[in-house]
């Protein structure tokens, strides 16, 4: 099995894993941003971003997770872009 072909199996399965916390926290920051705007007040949203789920508080370690996570899919994936690039070209039909 080609390095390729090794970093796109790995970018795969880490990507959708990578998504989930990521996505909580720039949807709750935001919802926060535009509810504390409004003058309401949702505390529990920010709990949320920072990682604290109630019976799971992550918060001392969240920010890590997250600053890894997203420094591994954007390395994995540029480094796929560049393969990509650098890599043969695929064979042109004859004419």
């Amino acid at each position: 099995m080609s390095r390729h072909h090794q970093l796109r199996r790995l970018h795969r399965s880490l990507v959708p894993l990578a998504a989930l916390p990521l996505l909580l926290t720039s949807l709750s920051g935001s919802l926060y941003g535009a509810l504390s705007a409004r003058g309401i007040e949702a505390f529990w949203l920010m709990k949320l971003h920072t990682g604290n789920f109630g019976a799971v508080n992550l918060q001392p370690y969240y920010s890590t997770v997250l600053g890894v996570l997203t420094l591994f899919v954007a390395g994995s994936g540029i480094g796929l872009l560049l393969g990509r690039r650098s890599g043969s070209k695929p064979a042109t039909p004859p004419s």
